[in-house]
């Protein structure tokens, strides 16, 4: 007779675009979770025809379709934490935001995709208001890059390409709209040697300031995904939010120097998610 205690996986929860290629979206996310010693889960919101050269195809799942697999996987095995990513349409927003709201999801990780790495737009120009209105009091982080927190905002952040004090303004802006806590990427600040990415929180303190190295390669389809995924997994395992930002940037950044040499297609390539896996973690019941 087995006198051990049972146990669980922990598990994280991605809500988002399928990519074709396997560098973005829900690919990349589960790649993260295994990579993070996570069990991933995951609710399509949008079927794409992508590769490493751009997305040619776009088709959104049914919101019944959506809502149905999230429903499945979190009434039977739960999650500890939720990504979520591509949200194409304002229908898909509103679906989301009822079934997080539903089953009363923890540490929700917003990644508000609208354009891919190759420049393809990703989502309805309608459905940008509605992810600041249904999401951002849902999320406990968001991760725009400075393109996506332009778009939020409804105007440039800077017009310089090494403009960090401007990044400051749009986080507290993006805090005024709702949202708890921002992570605002500057991975596109391409004038400077290194990547600084900066963490605001609500709570009246200065933001928290990230920076690595720059790494020099092409291979950055699905950084902004892997990020995201790698927050909601260190979450998922306990960390607050603050450490998991700098442990997810960390994850990021060694696997963008791993897969840097790498060619993958013929335009953009994925990072290597496998560069340094973690076996996977499990819980007492």
């Amino acid at each position: 007779m087995n006198t051990q205690p049972e146990r669980q996986y922990i598990r994280v929860l991605t809500i988002a675009g399928s990519d074709s290629g396997g560098g973005a979206g829900i690919q990349a996310d589960l790649k993260t979770f295994a990579a993070l010693g996570c069990y991933g889960m995951s609710a399509l919101t949008a079927l794409t025809a992508q590769n490493t050269c751009g997305v040619t195809a776009i088709h959104a799942a049914p919101t019944a379709i959506l809502t149905a697999q999230i429903d499945a996987v979190v009434s039977d095995i739960g999650a500890h934490a939720t990504k979520v990513g591509m949200l194409h349409s304002v229908e898909t927003v509103q679906a989301v935001a009822a079934a997080i709201r539903q089953h009363a999801l923890a540490h929700v990780v917003l990644d508000p995709v609208m354009v891919s790495n190759a420049g393809s737009p990703l989502i309805e120009p309608p459905a940008v208001a509605a992810l600041v209105r249904e999401l951002f009091p849902l999320a406990e982080v968001i991760t725009p890059n400075l393109d996506e927190a332009a778009m939020l905002l409804g105007r440039p952040v800077t017009d310089a390409p090494a403009d960090v004090p401007a990044m400051h303004a749009a986080g507290q802006a993006l805090l005024a709209l709702g949202a708890k806590a921002v992570l605002l990427k500057g991975g596109h600040l391409g004038a400077n040697e290194a990547v600084h990415d900066l963490l605001f929180t609500a709570s009246g303190q200065p933001p928290l300031l990230i920076s690595h190295p720059r790494v020099a390669t092409r291979n950055l389809h699905g950084a902004g995904c892997t990020l995201s995924s790698a927050i909601a997994a260190f979450l998922a395992q306990g960390q607050p939010l603050a450490e998991a930002v700098q442990a997810g940037c960390d994850f990021v950044h060694q696997a963008i120097a791993a897969g840097a040499a790498v060619r993958t297609g013929h335009g953009n390539g994925p990072l290597n998610h496998g560069a340094a896996p973690l076996p996977m973690r499990t819980l007492a019941l």
